[in-house]
Order: structure tokens, then C-alpha cells, then sequence
């Protein structure tokens, strides 16, 4: 048994992104790639850096799930869908998820606009509520959300979510969150590079976050240490190895990808719990680490 316990009767609680996992949701790549000549003809429309092999995909995301299943958390994965494309292994950017319920989002990325069908699919079977959608011209990717309290989050301004989209999220969630902030997003390698907020963010515990400061507005920098928020800093040389892009199993234990041992070693001075796994083909290649393979459904609160 795992050291956190299991509350099943629980179906949905994600207004933190640190307190332990309980539920959460994955796409196999048996079921995202679907076979090689898929990928071979979609990576190189989809920005992948290459073409993910389909066989060691499969390896990486078993040991990935092992480390999950380490712990007692269920997954709970979706099924194969013709209409999607590869990019559907990143789970976390089709939805947002609250204490009240889930909202669909509507993908920056065309491509992965058919996403939301299957999310709204899943959400029914599980009987989780939808409190609404976000509809063009707006634009909202759960990978632009972060949640900084229970009451409060941030929400990165970019290629992938526009002020429109910000402004139909504000609405479905004003009984659920006091204060939203703006972070405006740097053009950085242009519009079809996959930079989200929470590609240079990740909540450790409630009062430590991993950053990419160089990516970050001031004023945000300056909010987060005003509100009592330790940072650590990832080094410039792990930035492109994602090493910014860890996943909060609970606090101060995490997953992130192996080959960032300057980002791993300043974690583990901090207390930190580090897990990781390979990702050079279920991550590196399609820009999406650990918190983007996950989209947490439950998260039980935590007591030390």
C-alpha cells in the first residue's frame, strides 16, 4: 500500500497541483500513435523533433506507469480515436479540472481540436460535470493553467490561449476562483513551438515552485515571492531537456525525465523526492514531459 491513502469514493478535486494523486488520466501510445506509419506521416506537421519509435514508446510509458502505479494512484486511460492525431499522448491540454467540475477546452493547436470530443466522451462515462467549453474565438490549453492556490491561478497568454479564452474561463469559474493573473508568454521559437505557461513552471509543494526565471515576466517573479513562493531555479543547459517540466506526485515528490542531473540535484538539495524515467521518445521529441503525459483528476488533500 502506498503511504498516501486511498479515498474512492472521490471523483474529482484538482484546485492544487502538489497534494497527492489519486485519479488521473493517460492515453498508451498503442492508442495516441496508433502504429509507425502514423507517426512517420504526422510528426514533422505536428512540430515533433522527430519521429517517436513506436516500440521504445511503449517501453519509456510502461516504466513511466510504474512509477504512478508505485503509489496507488488509478489511471484511467482513453481509448484509441482515428480522428486524433499523435499529439493526443499529452492528455493534460484537452481540459481543466476543479473542485466543481471539468471545462473543455478549445486547442491553440488545430490539430488537436478533435481531442475535446473524445474528453467529453470520457468525462460522461465517468459522470464528471462539465461546467462548459471554451468556444472560438477563443483559445484555451490546460498546459497554460496553473494553479497557484486553491483560489487563485495563473494563466499564460500566448500562442496557445488568447485574452478571449481567459475571459470564458473567468466566467465558468467564479464561484471557484478568486483572482486570475495574466502571464503574458514570450514569442520565444514562434508560433508552432509548444510553449506553455507550465513549460516554465511546476508547483513542487504549496510553497515551492521549479521555474525557468529568463521565460518569466517580472512582475510574475515578484507576485510568487511576495505570496511567500520559494523558487528554484533550472539551469539554462537543462532548459531544452525539459527539466522545468516536473510532475507533483505529492509534495516535494515528483516525476521528471532523466538526463537533467544539475536540475535533479538542486531538488533533492530542497528535500525533494525524484523520480524518473526515460522520455527521449514519449517526451523529448513531441515537447511534452511528465505533467503534459497526465491530467490529474483527483488530488487528495494532504496532511503531514
Amino acid at each position: 500500500m502506498s503511504k498516501y491513502s486511498q479515498t474512492s469514493q472521490n471523483l474529482f478535486n484538482c484546485n492544487n497541483m502538489v497534494d497527492p494523486i489519486k485519479r488521473i488520466i493517460l492515453k498508451h501510445p498503442k492508442d495516441a500513435f496508433i502504429n509507425q506509419n502514423k507517426i512517420n506521416s504526422e510528426y514533422k506537421s505536428l512540430n515533433f523533433l522527430g519521429a517517436p519509435n513506436l516500440k521504445e514508446s511503449s517501453k519509456e510509458f510502461k516504466h513511466f506507469t510504474k512509477i504512478l502505479n508505485s503509489f496507488d494512484i488509478k489511471l484511467q486511460f482513453l481509448g484509441k480515436d482515428e480522428s486524433t492525431t499523435i499529439d493526443s499522448i499529452y492528455t493534460h491540454d484537452p481540459l481543466i479540472i476543479s473542485n466543481s467540475g471539468a471545462i473543455i477546452c478549445n486547442m491553440g493547436k488545430k490539430n488537436r481540436i478533435p481531442e475535446k470530443v473524445a474528453i467529453k466522451n470520457f468525462l460522461k462515462s465517468e459522470n464528471i460535470p462539465i461546467l462548459g467549453e471554451i468556444t472560438a474565438p477563443g483559445k484555451l490549453e490546460g498546459g497554460d493553467i496553473v494553479w497557484i492556490n486553491q483560489n487563485t491561478i495563473a494563466v499564460g497568454i500566448g500562442y496557445r490561449t488568447n485574452m478571449d479564452g481567459i475571459k470564458q474561463l473567468s466566467k465558468l469559474l467564479t464561484n471557484i476562483v478568486k483572482e486570475i493573473i495574466h502571464v503574458p508568454l514570450p514569442h520565444w521559437n514562434g508560433s508552432r513551438d509548444c510553449l506553455h505557461l507550465m513549460s516554465n513552471l511546476s508547483p513542487i509543494d504549496h510553497n515551492l515552485f521549479l521555474v525557468y526565471p529568463r521565460l518569466l515576466p517580472v512582475n510574475f517573479i515578484e507576485y510568487l515571492l511576495e505570496n511567500n513562493i520559494d523558487l528554484i531555479n533550472v539551469p539554462d543547459e537543462e532548459y531544452e531537456t525539459m527539466a522545468c517540466n516536473v510532475l507533483a506526485i505529492a509534495p516535494k515528490e515528483v516525476i521528471m525525465i532523466e538526463g537533467n542531473p544539475l536540475t535533479k540535484n538542486l531538488l533533492e538539495k530542497n528535500n525533494v523526492k525524484v523520480h524518473t524515467y526515460k522520455g527521449s521518445e514519449i517526451s523529448l521529441k513531441g515537447s511534452g514531459g511528465p505533467t503534459c503525459l497526465t491530467k490529474p483528476l483527483f488530488r487528495e488533500p494532504f496532511n503531514k
